[in-house]
C-alpha cells in the first residue's frame, strides 16, 4: 500500500511539472506566435517566443506543417520535446473537436471542416488531448485576466477596438466569445460604429480629407477640430454602448485592446463622462499584453483540459 501511495504521488508530482510549463500559440490570417508559458509564475518565456508568417490560402499539409514548424522552434528554444499546447484562432471554429469551419473568410479555405486538432497532433508527434483550441477575442480577455491588467477582476467583459469589434465575456475563470460587434445599435450594428472603419469614414467625410489611419488621424487631434470631434464622438459612442449593453451584465470592469485602445487618451474621459452623466460606473482598464494577450489566453485555457485535472 505504502508504495503503491509513493509511486502515486510521483505520478501526480510528473503531471504537475510537465504542465508548468506549456506553449501558447496566435494563430491570424497570415502569422503564427508562439511562446513556452510558465503557468505558476505567469510569465512569457522571452527566448521561446517566435513569429512566422503563414500562407493562408496555401494547401493543407502546407498550412499544418508552417504551425508545427513555428511550435517546434519554441520547444526547442526552451529545449523541450513535448508539451501541451493551446491555440487562439478566429472563427468560425468548432473549438471542442479542433475542426475549422473558415468559409468565405479569405483565409484557411482549405481546411474547412478538416480536424486540424488531430492533423497537428499527427505532425506534432503528440496525443490531440494535448491541444486546446480557443476563440482569438476570448484568448485575448482569457490572458488579460490571466496576466494583465485584468487581475483584479473576477468577472470582466473584454472589448478589441481595431478594424473591427472584437468581445468576450470572462466569468468563472473561463473567457467565452461574446459576439458583440453584431449587436443591434443605432438602426445598425454595433461594428459600424465603434470600429476603425467609423473613424476613419466619419473623419473623411468631414474634413474633405483623405487619411487612411486611425494612428494619422489622432496625431491631427492637437490641431484639427474635426479630428478632435470624431475621437469625442467616438468616446461618447463607446459609453453609449457599454450603459445601453454591458452595464446589464453586471461585469466588475471592462478591459479594452486592439490597436484604438492605444489612443484611449483621445476618447476615453468622455466615456467615463458620459457614464457619469447617466449616473453609471465601470471601471475600465488598458490592456498591457499587446499581441501576446492570446498567447497567455491559450496558454491559460489549457487548465480546463482533462489532463490538467
Amino acid at each position: 500500500m505504502a508504495q503503491a501511495v509513493i509511486e502515486l504521488t510521483k505520478k501526480i508530482i510528473s503531471i504537475l511539472m510537465n504542465n508548468t510549463i506549456v506553449v501558447g500559440c496566435d494563430i491570424g490570417g497570415s502569422h503564427i506566435s508562439t511562446a513556452l508559458i510558465n503557468l505558476v509564475d505567469k510569465t512569457l518565456i522571452e527566448s521561446t517566443f517566435n513569429r512566422q508568417t503563414v500562407n493562408s490560402h496555401d494547401a493543407i499539409s502546407a498550412i499544418i506543417s508552417s504551425w508545427a514548424s513555428c511550435i517546434r522552434s519554441s520547444l526547442a528554444k526552451g529545449d523541450l520535446q513535448k508539451a501541451a499546447i493551446g491555440i487562439a484562432i478566429p472563427g468560425p471554429f468548432n473549438y471542442e473537436e479542433g475542426i475549422s469551419l473558415m468559409k468565405g473568410q479569405n483565409k484557411y479555405e482549405a481546411l474547412y471542416g478538416v480536424n486540424v486538432k488531430q492533423l497537428l497532433a499527427k505532425e506534432l508527434e503528440i496525443e490531440s488531448a494535448s491541444i486546446k483550441f480557443i476563440n482569438d477575442a476570448a484568448s485575448f480577455l482569457q490572458g488579460e485576466m490571466f496576466a494583465g491588467a485584468g487581475t483584479t477582476f473576477k468577472k470582466a467583459v473584454g472589448l478589441t477596438l481595431g478594424t473591427g469589434l472584437g468581445s468576450a465575456f470572462f466569468l468563472n475563470g473561463h473567457a467565452i466569445d461574446a459576439n458583440l460587434w453584431s449587436t443591434p445599435f443605432r438602426g445598425g450594428i454595433a461594428e459600424d460604429y465603434l470600429s476603425g472603419r467609423w473613424i476613419k469614414n466619419t473623419y473623411c467625410s468631414r474634413s474633405g480629407n483623405t487619411i487612411d489611419s486611425v494612428k494619422a488621424i489622432g496625431e491631427l487631434v492637437s490641431t484639427d477640430t474635426v479630428a478632435t470631434d470624431v475621437f469625442r464622438e467616438f468616446g461618447e459612442t463607446l459609453g453609449e454602448f457599454i450603459f445601453d449593453h454591458l452595464l446589464p451584465k453586471n461585469p466588475e470592469g471592462l478591459i479594452l485592446g486592439g490597436n484604438i485602445a492605444k489612443a484611449h487618451a483621445l476618447f476615453l474621459a468622455h466615456t467615463q463622462q458620459l457614464l457619469h452623466d447617466r449616473s453609471a460606473a465601470l471601471p475600465i482598464a488598458i490592456a498591457d499584453l499587446g499581441e501576446r494577450a492570446a498567447i497567455f489566453g491559450a496558454a491559460d485555457a489549457l487548465k480546463q483540459c482533462p489532463q490538467f485535472s
